[in-house]
């Protein structure tokens, strides 16, 4: 995967700028942001997103994945948080995650016990 190097260094990136960098439609890429965790850029005061070159990264793995290795979007959204080179999915929002995984857990148990108490 080749990282795009745009001609001109900026902070931010707008929408149409990274569907020209990445050779995607502005619709993939807003359809992406609703499938991958890992893409979120943020918005700026009028509501447009503002892409960093990390986001650019990410498209690109995501592209990668699903064009090129022929990935699910599923598959590609898994590999993307068990990825090698450091992942998408920092250290601190696997802990929350593996946090809430547990809770659910217990609280599956406390309901399974009072379904079991209705019924009998």
């Amino acid at each position: 995967m080749s990282k795009v190097k745009p001609q001109v260094k900026k902070l931010y990136y707008s929408i149409g700028e990274v569907s020209r960098l990445t050779d995607l439609k502005a619709y993939v890429l807003r359809y992406w942001e609703s499938e991958f965790y890992a893409l979120k850029p943020p918005k700026n005061r009028a509501g447009n997103r503002t892409y960093r070159q990390k986001d650019i990264d990410t498209i690109l793995k995501i592209k990668d994945l699903l064009y090129k290795k022929r990935y699910t979007i599923d598959g590609a959204r898994e590999a993307l948080k068990t990825s090698s080179d450091g992942g998408f999915l920092n250290a601190r929002d696997s802990k929350s995650i593996v946090k809430q995984d547990i809770v659910v857990g217990k609280i599956r148990k406390e309901l399974e016990k009072i379904l079991t108490i209705i019924s009998e």
